[in-house]
């Protein structure tokens, strides 16, 4: 069976930088599940259109066409039950609720003023159009400024960061002993920054830096 995952990417295709499909990717890889990629630019929604919607990620499982990240989390987990869950056992699964939550609205809000140009400066001529048209929409900020209040913005990230670090200061994994979609979550956030950011935003193997090299390491990707 033919496995596709359309996956965003920079205007150097190797780029790859979305923190949704990064949780695809290592739901995939969890489930033991080979794929492989196409690159896909904000600007062509043509693209997935078979999709009938217009983000990423998408997953093409033979016939079957899922969107969204944890819609395809959920189908994985339906659709392949013999391999390892990616939620683990029924009452953990609250676990995989709050992390989500807290990357969706505190993580991610963090990271947003951080990184903004440096993924506008990452992108096809294009896409920085779209890029710069629908952020300034949507924030009701110019990347510019955003640009200018970066050092102040990377503190609060770093205060937003504190309750991560000092979890996996006591545990190698936010599920436990081996990661499961909870960590697929914060991982696609912190790979999302560091993949695109123009400095440093992780201590040098520091806690979070070893855990992500782990999580890769798990999975056979790094």
């Amino acid at each position: 069976m033919s496995r596709v995952l359309y996956d965003l990417a920079g205007a150097d295709e190797s780029i790859r930088f979305s923190p949704f499909c990064w949780r695809t990717k290592l739901a995939l890889a969890h489930k033991n599940l080979a794929f492989e990629t196409t690159p896909w630019h904000f600007t062509e929604k043509d693209k997935i259109a078979f999709s009938g919607q217009s983000k990423v990620p998408v997953l093409v499982d033979g016939e079957k066409v899922v969107s969204d990240s944890h819609t395809i989390a959920e189908y994985l987990e339906t659709t392949y039950p013999n391999e390892a869950s990616l939620f683990g056992e029924p009452p953990a699964r609250p676990l995989t609720t709050f992390i989500k939550a807290w990357t969706e609205t505190v993580l991610h809000p963090a990271l947003v003023p951080v990184l903004l140009a440096d993924i506008h400066a990452l992108l096809t001529p294009e896409d920085q159009a779209y890029f710069r048209q629908t952020r300034k929409g949507y924030y009701k900020r110019s990347l510019e400024d955003f640009a200018a209040h970066r050092a102040e913005a990377i503190t609060l990230l770093n205060t937003a960061m504190k309750p991560l670090k000092s979890t996996l200061e006591k545990q190698p994994f936010l599920a436990g002993l081996a990661p499961n979609y909870a960590d697929h979550i914060v991982f696609g956030a912190l790979k999302w920054a560091t993949t695109v950011s123009s400095t440093t935003l992780l201590e040098p193997n520091g806690v979070l830096e070893r855990w992500m090299n782990a999580v890769l390491e798990t999975y056979g990707l790094a």
